[in-house]
């Protein structure tokens, strides 16, 4: 039986990377796609241009991991050094491969030009090696079987190229193969808690734990707690992490808002139905229309000057959220402001019906783009938690 593929390591070739010309887009793509597979990615590391550097690298990762794969290092150049250092990892000489040299010649030919020397090494092969076609670019891809079941897998690195080789090449290669183990996946999104109290609402046991595993993530627009979990002999993996997230939500559900890819957006959508909202912000830089985009409950959105805004209701801004409802028939109104204050924004939330408005107060930590895009999220979960409040006010009178 072949080895199971559930270790891998993903090596980003090139100094653009290394020397921060370039950012690493591949990586992350690759690693997500790994995960949901149910492999564990052991490192993710750039490289430069050297071919001691990246050959030490694939022996290391080989050495490690059930799985290597590489993006860039694959073009004509005489700094593009993957394939030399692959060979070298595995104490291999490559060979011009007739039948990659005359698909590349036919490449050049359709162009009217003959085939540089310098591409020939885009035709090499070494034993145990096949190529992966590129229907993108010149240069072929590898998937390089070794000794002990282990898979080397080399990529181009421009992510044009990259991804769809990687979903028509590798992904169909992969699926012949034992990949990953059964693992389950949940996301909870929160919002009005930061990381440092979820550690003493969820316990650092639960938190150190092996499987499940459970991990808190600061992200722009929330702090994400995730559940996953592998199979056990008497469990499958998404009951565990069912049975966690039950566990779970008794301590941290009050600031759970949405769920796996989720945004405000989503969340609002849910709680408002079938009811439309206009929207009017102040001092934020029409961050709060950015973070909602184009929302399907979104009948209307105004940005105004906060110098103006000042001038004319500075203690009164249910008035704007109250004018907005009206000027857009929407069933709700919501009007922010923000204001810098002592290092940070001080940010007022009006909410208003056709039996009038409500005003609370937030404090958005930092000043500049960050403070007012966090002013825009607090208005999002006053707007969220007022929601919720109706509804629970709702099913009290029934």
């Amino acid at each position: 039986m072949r080895r199971a593929l559930s270790t891998a390591e993903i090596l980003s070739v090139g100094s653009e990377l290394t020397t921060g010309s370039t950012r690493d887009t591949n990586a992350g793509y690759l690693a997500r796609a790994l995960t949901e597979m149910g492999v564990t990615v052991l490192r993710m590391t750039d490289l430069p241009d050297e071919l001691e550097t990246v050959e030490s690298a694939f022996r290391t990762a080989l050495a490690r991991a059930d799985l290597v794969i590489s993006s860039g290092g694959l073009g004509p150049t005489p700094d593009d050094l993957t394939r030399e250092a692959i060979a070298a990892a595995c104490e291999l000489q490559p060979a011009v491969d007739a039948r990659l040299e005359r698909w590349l010649s036919a490449l050049f030919r359709r162009r009217g030009l003959e085939m540089p020397s310098a591409n020939l090494k885009q035709a090499w092969l070494i034993d145990g090696a096949s190529a992966l076609t590129n229907r993108q670019g010149t240069a072929p891809g590898w998937w390089v079987d070794r000794p002990a079941g282990r898979v080397i897998v080399a990529l181009p690195g421009p992510p044009a190229e990259l991804g769809p080789m990687w979903r028509d090449e590798v992904l169909p290669r992969l699926g012949e193969r034992r990949v990953g183990v059964a693992r389950a996946t949940r996301t909870l999104r929160l919002s009005g808690v930061g990381e440092s109290m979820l550690v003493g609402l969820i316990g650092e046991e639960t938190l150190a734990g092996a499987n499940p595993q459970v991990a808190t993530y600061a992200r722009a627009d929330a702090v994400d707690v995730r559940v996953s979990a592998v199979g056990e002999a008497d469990r499958g993996a998404g009951d565990i992490v069912a049975s966690t997230v039950e566990e779970l939500l008794p301590r941290i559900g009050q600031y759970v808002f949405a769920e796996g890819n989720e945004g405000w957006p989503e969340a609002l959508a849910r709680r408002l139905g079938e009811r439309r909202l206009a929207t009017v912000e102040i001092g934020t830089a029409g961050q709060l229309l950015s973070l909602l985009g184009p929302a399907s409950f979104l009948q209307y959105g105004q940005l105004l000057r906060s110098e103006v805004a000042t001038a004319h209701a500075r203690d009164n801004l249910g008035l704007y959220a109250e004018r907005v409802r009206e000027m857009s028939g929407a069933h709700l109104g919501l009007a922010v402001r923000a204001e810098e204050q002592a290092g940070d924004m001080a940010v007022e939330v009006a909410i208003a019906t056709a039996k009038g408005a409500e005003v609370n107060q937030r404090t958005a930590f930092l000043t500049g783009e960050q403070g007012r895009r966090r002013a825009a999220l607090a208005a999002c979960a006053t707007l969220w938690q007022w929601l919720g409040s109706q509804v629970s006010l709702k099913d009290g009178r029934s």
